[in-house]
């Protein structure tokens, strides 16, 4: 078997680890009954870490035997970096969860490892060479460092989704309810871009264009999906298939808003379906899973996740970053969209941090605030990489 072929298996090997911990996990929720029930709960934790670790032990393999492969950190491409992220998140829960023995962090933090692994795998995982700008030692300092800061502070939406479970009476018609199962809305929408992607891959669709970039060169693009978007002048070559119903100017990459779409299309029918036949929101379904949690210990959770995850993140996604932008194109600073978004999450937690310790903003402010940023680094990670050209789109 070869480097390769091992890599993938133990990344398997994970995935298939992180969802039987979800469920162990979600068999060790303590509820009011005997003492009896409350040691069989307090077991099913102890087999749920122990699994956790083993996926996660798994998933560092995967990485240790690409990075001998490739012969460079395996966080080059999406598919590279995405399941580095989703390998520090849950290194990241395994370090709180032995700080704070809280079993609810994994009901929540292996759940979104598991959607951000399944979102890599939708990605081409082929071993290519690098491209020149990444051929630099800087590759693993920077994008390592700023993949684990980003995963610290995920820790903190974390124990803030679980705050507001708890905290939000899914019974009473209020904006933080309205607001709280949007978020969840959004997590379906992430599996509506797995089965979209899942669907047309095992179909074979493709959909052949010409187009011309934004410096009047002509390129070949294929579309895995229908193509609703079509890039800038582009001309269809493949009969038979779906025209674009609107052009992209350059600065977008149309084939890629495409797939956003149709995830947003396909996970939206999902939400709904889910909606009609349990005629419950999600919020429902989850609000008694975390009517025992201690919301003081999550709002200290989420606090300090931030403290740790803030300077790490500062030092990998703007300082290291900064270093390596004037090393591979002469300049510190270039208002890339991928730097700009970098900048504005790094503002985002610094006025957290200063609304925190100067106005006094704990709980379900904290709780919000915590969210708002996992969404930012989101978006930075999705749209701002999919959709908007820059110097980072070989990512």
């Amino acid at each position: 078997m070869s480097l390769i072929d091992l890599s993938g298996n133990l990344l398997f090997i994970a995935f298939l680890a992180y969802l039987i911990g979800t469920l162990l996990f979600g068999g060790a929720i303590k509820s009011n009954k005997p003492d009896g029930a409350a040691k069989r709960a307090d077991r099913w934790g102890r087999i749920a870490i122990i699994v956790t670790i083993i996926g996660f032990l798994a998933q560092l393999g995967y990485f240790i035997t690409r990075w001998m492969y490739t012969g460079h950190a395996p966080v080059s491409n999406m598919f590279e970096f995405t399941t580095a992220f989703g390998m520090f998140i849950v290194g990241a829960f395994i370090l709180i969860y032995y700080m704070y023995r809280l079993t609810a962090l994994g009901l929540v933090a292996l759940p979104i490892a598991l959607l951000i692994i399944a979102y890599a795998a939708m990605f081409p995982r082929d071993v290519t060479p690098l491209v020149p700008s990444l051929q630099s030692y800087w590759l693993t300092i920077h994008v390592i460092t700023a993949a684990l800061g980003q995963s610290i502070l995920a820790i903190s939406a974390v124990a803030g989704l679980i705050y507001l479970l708890k905290a939000v009476d899914p019974k009473v018609k209020t904006k933080g309810r309205f607001w709280l199962e949007a978020v969840l809305y959004f997590a379906v929408l992430v599996i509506g871009f797995i089965v979209v992607t899942v669907t047309f891959r095992s179909m074979g669709y493709e959909a052949v264009f010409n187009y011309v970039d934004k410096n009047g060169a002509q390129h070949e693009i294929i579309y895995n999906v229908p193509a609703v978007f079509g890039m800038n002048e582009y001309v269809l070559l493949t009969d038979d298939v779906m025209e674009p119903i609107a052009e992209m100017p350059p600065v977008i990459n149309a084939k890629k808003l495409t797939v956003v779409f149709w995830s947003f299309i396909v996970g939206s029918i999902i939400y709904l379906l889910f909606r009609l036949i349990s005629r419950r929101r999600i919020l429902d379904l989850l609000h008694p899973l975390v009517r025992k949690v201690n919301l003081n210990l999550l709002d200290e959770i989420g606090y300090r996740s931030v403290l740790i995850g803030f300077p790490v993140f500062s030092l990998g996604a703007l300082v290291f970053a900064m270093i390596w932008a004037q090393e591979a194109w002469g300049r510190f600073w270039g208002w890339d969209p991928k730097e700009v978004w970098a900048l504005i999450t790094w503002l985002f937690y610094a006025a957290f941090l200063h609304l925190r310790l100067s106005k006094g903003w704990e709980g379900k402010k904290s709780a919000w605030l915590a969210l708002i940023g996992f969404a930012i680094i989101l978006f930075n990670l999705i749209v701002v990489n999919l959709v908007i050209a820059g110097l980072h789109s070989y990512a």
